[in-house]
């Protein structure tokens, strides 16, 4: 092996020496921090949506194909609604993540989970990512049942229901304790209806054969049974005249307006404009579910909630106002922020690594920094002990001198100058081994001084 070659590697293998605990402590703590951040998300997340042919349904389709784009699978849970959806995730062994949750909708649920947890528990253990879309209360009726039950051609006060035949949505749902809340307002007893609790389509298959006079649906307008009722000829749209005072009464409802001809402007439907009172929808997560996963669910209910609808105009969703539960922080960050700005730069992954853990680094850089003010001089030391070794060895010849026979200990001296020449040292020490090599020879002429003529 060239000398050079050999010089290098062993300077290296001294750096190693020296570096080596350093780095191990540095590596140590790095995993450490890794195994408790967990900076990496899941690869799956479970959504409960709601029924099939619903608003629900065809956004967390939206969601699972924006989500998949980052390496992430989002099996959605089909529910009946919001209420179940909430007990879903009060269930700590239902496995759903994350929830589509109405405004209002989760009272009632929550009275029913109390065997769950407490109720206190309960809302510690959510958390909304922000409000997402309007969900309005659709009430439609057949024109032919206002005609026979009222003599009228229309349907304009929730007190004239009595004696109708009323589909309120099916256990589970959000549209049953919402409908309760306005018959309670409206002080009509449920008695005095025919209350059918049949999930939507279903319960739009008995609107439409006549086995039921009204049903009413707590959707976004993109619920595919809910446009073709506003297309299908002899079904009616209830409008809330009253909208405004249901919100007073009601503050997790907000009064919107279906504006003439927004479903189809050439066949003018609506014909005028459609007074509606709605909940607003939220996405609710148990507190634990990783950061990361809010993070990426905020970002793609931009994409899917943040253009100009039916009820709002463009940028109005996904806001941080309307929740009754408290926002997660990656909620907060996100409304008060945006888009975290290395994400803007850096793929996913790489910027949420470095998010979750530059705290961390930054904790162990400035624990690293004093340890490193004693890696140059213990490798300092490493280097000139290599060679202050043999002083010891030449300082106990030079004593022995007079003591012992001289053709021993020069015996001795050339045993430590010959494996002195085999010591290597980088070149800024190689001062120190050549002042050794004039040590040893000066002890060498002293020897050969003190022999006995005839004695070399």
């Amino acid at each position: 092996m060239p000398a050079t070659l050999r010089h290098t590697l062993l300077s290296f293998r001294d750096l190693l020496a020296t570096f080596g605990p350093f780095i191990l402590i540095a590596a140590a703590l790095l995993g450490i921090a890794y195994w408790v951040l967990d900076p990496t998300p899941p690869n799956k997340v479970v959504l409960a949506t709601g029924t099939a042919q619903g608003a629900y349904a065809e956004f967390g389709k939206r969601y699972a194909q924006i989500l998949q784009g980052y390496g992430v699978t989002v099996e959605l849970r089909a529910t009946e609604g919001a209420a179940e959806n909430l007990r879903l995730l009060l269930d700590p062994n239902s496995g759903v993540d994350i929830a589509f949750m109405q405004g209002g909708a989760g009272e009632r649920a929550r009275k029913e989970a109390d065997s769950l947890t407490p109720a206190d528990d309960d809302e510690a253990g959510l958390v909304s990512l922000g409000s997402l879309f309007y969900e309005p209360v659709w009430l439609f009726y057949r024109i032919d049942s206002a005609q026979r039950l009222l003599r009228e051609p229309a349907l304009t006060s929730l007190s004239q229901l009595g004696g109708w035949r009323l589909n309120i949505g099916a256990p589970g749902s959000g549209a049953p304790n919402l409908m309760r809340k306005l018959l309670e307002a409206n002080r009509i007893d449920p008695k005095t209806l025919t209350l059918l609790r049949k999930s939507q389509t279903p319960a739009t298959v008995d609107l439409l054969a006549g086995d039921a006079d009204a049903v009413v649906f707590a959707s976004a307008p993109e619920a595919l049974i809910v446009q073709m009722l506003l297309r299908t000829p002899g079904i009616a749209l209830y409008d809330f005249a009253q909208a405004e005072a249901y919100s007073r009464q009601f503050p997790f409802l907000t009064p919107v307006t279906l504006p003439r001809g927004v479903v189809d402007l050439a066949s003018d439907v609506p014909a005028r404009d459609v007074r509606l009172l709605a909940p607003t929808a939220t996405l609710l997560a148990r507190a634990g579910t990783h950061p990361a996963l809010l993070q990426l669910f905020i970002q793609a209910a931009r994409q899917v909630h943040g253009n100009a609808g039916w009820f709002q105009h463009k940028g109005d969703f996904p806001k941080a106002g309307g929740t009754e539960q408290p926002l997660a922080k990656e909620a907060e960050r996100f409304y008060a922020n945006g888009t975290p700005v290395l994400q803007r730069y850096l793929p996913f992954w790489l910027a949420n690594l470095i998010e979750r853990m530059w705290p961390v680094l930054v904790t162990i850089v400035a624990i690293l920094i004093p340890l490193s003010r004693a890696v140059p001089p213990l490798y300092q030391f490493r280097i000139r002990s290599r060679i202050f070794r043999w002083y010891a060895q030449l300082r106990r010849v030079e004593d022995a001198i007079g003591q012992r026979p001289v053709a021993e200990l020069l015996g001795d001296l050339a045993s430590i100058e010959a494996r002195v020449e085999g010591v290597t040292v980088p070149l800024s020490y190689a001062d120190e081994l050549y002042s050794l090599r004039s040590h040893i020879q000066m002890v060498g002429n002293r020897l050969r001084a003190a022999a006995p003529t005839g004695v070399a």
